[in-house]
C-alpha cells in the first residue's frame, strides 16, 4: 500500500514538474524529420499477472523501426533519430512512463517489462517476476545500463540477449523479489539517478 501511495504521489508530482520538459521534447520530436511528427512511441508490454498493457515513451526511432528488430544495437543504431540519441542517453525518453505509473500499469521500481515475444521464453520460475508490477527501473537496469553497447559487440545480438542478458536480468529481479522493501526501492531509485548522471 505504501509503495502504491508513493507511486501515485510522485508520478503525479513528476508529471507536473516535468511538464515544461515534456513540452520542449515534444516540439523537438515534432520537427525531427525522421519522426513523421509522431511524438509518442506506444508498445504492448507484459505486466503484472502476465497481462498486456501499453507502455509510453517519447519516440526516438524512425517510423516502422520495430519491423527491423525489437532490440536496439549500439548507441548509434541507424534507426535512432538524432534527437532520439540524446533522449536515450539521459533516459529522457522514459519520462512518459510516469503516466504508466499513475495509471497503475507500472511502479517506479520493479522488473522492467518485456514484450510478449521474450516473455514466452520464460520458464515457470522466471515467470514469478510477473507477480508484481513492472517498473521504470530495477537492479538489472543499473547493471545493464550499457546494454546497447554489449549487444553491438555481439555477432548475434538477438541470441546474446536471449541466452545471456535476459536470464541474468531475470535472476537479479528474482533476488529483488525475495528481499524487496520500500526502503530498498528508494535506494534503487537513487542508484539509478546516480548512474544516469555519472
Amino acid at each position: 500500500m505504501l509503495k502504491r501511495i508513493f507511486d501515485i504521489l510522485f508520478s503525479l508530482l513528476g508529471l507536473i514538474i516535468f511538464s515544461p520538459v515534456f513540452l520542449i521534447i515534444a516540439v523537438l520530436i515534432f520537427f525531427e524529420k525522421d519522426s513523421k511528427r509522431t511524438i509518442f512511441f506506444k508498445q504492448l508490454r507484459v505486466g503484472k499477472n502476465n497481462a498486456d498493457f501499453t507502455l509510453f515513451k517519447f519516440k526516438t526511432m524512425k517510423v516502422n523501426s520495430e519491423k527491423k528488430g525489437l532490440l536496439t544495437v549500439g548507441d548509434r543504431d541507424k534507426r535512432i533519430t538524432s534527437a532520439g540519441y540524446h533522449l536515450r542517453k539521459y533516459k529522457l525518453d522514459e519520462l512518459p512512463q510516469l503516466l504508466n505509473v499513475l495509471l497503475g500499469d507500472m511502479s517506479f521500481v520493479g522488473p522492467r517489462p518485456e514484450v510478449r515475444k521474450y516473455v514466452e521464453l520464460y520458464n515457470d520460475d522466471q515467470k514469478k517476476i510477473l507477480e508484481v508490477r513492472p517498473g521504470i527501473t530495477d537492479v538489472a537496469s543499473i547493471k545493464y545500463s550499457k546494454e546497447n553497447e554489449l549487444l553491438a559487440k555481439s555477432e548475434n545480438p538477438e541470441n546474446y540477449y536471449v541466452k545471456e542478458i535476459m536470464p541474468d536480468k531475470i535472476r537479479l529481479n528474482l533476488l529483488y523479489l525475495n528481499d524487496r522493501s520500500f526502503f530498498k526501492d528508494i535506494q534503487i531509485i537513487f542508484n539509478t539517478i546516480k548512474k544516469i548522471i555519472y
